[in-house]
């Protein structure tokens, strides 16, 4: 006999059961498939376009700006991100991923060939073309989670969202590369030109594939929907919400002011650092991809979180191109166990129809973190120097320490809430004290979809019904 009270299908209490389940018809009967191929192929080439635009501080400063601009208009360039991201996520549940995701991508293309006709660095156009970017990336990276974590089966969803992710390492190891071969072979001066052309027919190509990926999406079916504030107040996972912006700053801060450290330090290339980077963070992914599904999402996020707080102390001790790679294995150790824990559990939270949604509010905190954290870097940088404080050892010194309170206030938190988004979908430990096994646990999840999918199928026919009488 099936114990309910001890098989917690929900990572938020508040939450129906239906979520653990979606439409057979959605689902593959293999996990990596072709279309999943085609899928990684398209985000892999997105993130080396994106990866590429590491050196954006060169086009800052070829407008004559510092590191205070370059935080600002990264910054002030989530706005139109977090603005959008809700608009995006019900857009993706009402329409499906394939048509945000393709219009993303256009927008994308238009966005980065636009800042070519950028002239002043104070002026507004710079932020309204790189709202329009970060937008563009934002609906991208949303609806390619959300295609996949549809079709993701039950169970699996954190690991193909994780093998997913893995795609961007590898954009993340041959970007910056890309990056040093235009900028060292550039003999017209037209580098950063350059750079945001070839980057946007990397996102072309990526286009083109996601194009041919999302041929014969099925949709799922309409059904009324209530207030998207009184989904999110309902369904919303607690403090992973803070979790995931704490992780949009330390994540995405070597990323933008990385160029510059190598710089203060008159250190030549960059590119060593996401190399290596991406190659520790591919292979932590793909090793330990079935983790937040086994262990359960709090263990894995606090391992990122403790390897993420190393990190930005590490980059104290670089002195040389090559010591690059002592902050980078911790990075990528974070970025490959946190990714995924996050979004995973922040999707759990809500049922399966809107996990558009669900996707595109942690994508959302991921932006808030950077719309607070790159401005903050990038004073922190400028003004540390007139207070008689050296400007880097600062800034990573202070990332650590706000990262590092944001991980103690996790762990305390989720310990206290044992059937929150930080529990495994049975329960903590209760398969070893039951004796239970996770086989004959998925067992019974099994023997549960049948009914909870006939059950969706009829509040849908309940909702069309009334719809129409209505």
């Amino acid at each position: 006999m099936i114990r309910f009270a001890r098989l917690s299908f929900s990572a938020n209490p508040r939450q129906s059961p239906e979520s653990v389940s979606s439409t057979h018809a959605d689902r593959p009967a293999s996990a990596y498939g072709p279309t999943f191929w085609l899928c990684y192929l398209a985000n892999s080439l997105l993130m080396v376009a994106v990866s590429l635009l590491f050196r954006y501080w060169e086009f800052v400063r070829e407008l004559g700006g510092s590191e205070l601009n370059l935080g600002l208009i990264v910054g002030v360039g989530m706005v139109g991100a977090i603005a959008m991201r809700i608009f995006l996520g019900i857009g993706i549940d009402r329409y499906g991923p394939r048509l945000i995701w393709l219009g993303s991508l256009s927008l994308l293309i238009v966005s980065l060939l636009a800042h070519l006709a950028v002239t002043r660095v104070d002026g507004p156009v710079v932020y309204l073309v790189r709202i329009a970017f970060t937008i563009s990336l934002a609906g991208a990276f949303g609806a390619s989670i959300t295609y996949i974590s549809l079709r993701a089966p039950v169970g699996r969803v954190a690991e193909m969202i994780g093998v997913l992710g893995s795609s961007g390492f590898v954009g993340i190891a041959l970007g910056p590369v890309l990056g040093a071969w235009v900028f060292r072979h550039d003999e017209s001066g037209q580098a950063v030109s350059n750079m945001f052309i070839y980057a946007a027919g990397l996102v072309l190509l990526s286009l083109i594939c996601t194009a041919l990926a999302t041929r014969g999406q099925v949709r799922r079916p309409r059904r009324r929907r209530p207030p998207t504030w009184g989904l999110l107040r309902r369904y919303h996972p607690g403090p992973l919400l803070l979790v995931a912006a704490a992780m949009g700053i330390g994540i995405s801060l070597p990323f933008t002011f990385l160029n510059t450290y190598t710089e203060y330090l008159q250190i030549e290339h960059m590119w060593p650092f996401f190399l290596v980077y991406a190659g520790v963070a591919f292979a932590v992914r793909i090793a330990a991809r079935k983790l937040p599904d086994r262990l359960g999402i709090r263990p894995t996020i606090l391992t990122g979180f403790a390897s993420l707080v190393i990190c930005m102390l590490l980059f104290l001790v670089v002195r040389s191109e090559w010591m690059l790679a002592i902050p980078a294995v911790m990075g990528g150790v974070a970025h490959a166990f946190l990714f995924p824990s996050v979004v995973s559990g922040g999707g759990a939270s809500f049922p399966t129809r809107y996990r558009g949604l669900a996707t595109t509010l942690m994508l959302a905190m991921f932006d808030i973190g950077n719309l607070i954290g790159q401005p903050m870097a990038g004073g922190i940088v400028e003004y540390s120097g007139q207070l008689g404080l050296p400007p880097y050892p600062t800034l990573w010194i202070s990332m650590a320490s706000g990262l590092a309170l944001v991980g103690v206030y996790y762990a305390i938190v989720s310990r206290r809430a044992p059937n929150s988004s930080t529990t495994r979908i049975v329960g903590a430990r209760s398969g070893g004290r039951n004796g239970r096994s996770m086989a004959k646990v998925r067992q019974e999840v099994e023997m549960l979809k049948t009914p909870l999918a006939e059950a969706e199928q009829r509040n849908v026919l309940a909702d069309e019904s009334s719809s129409s009488s209505g």
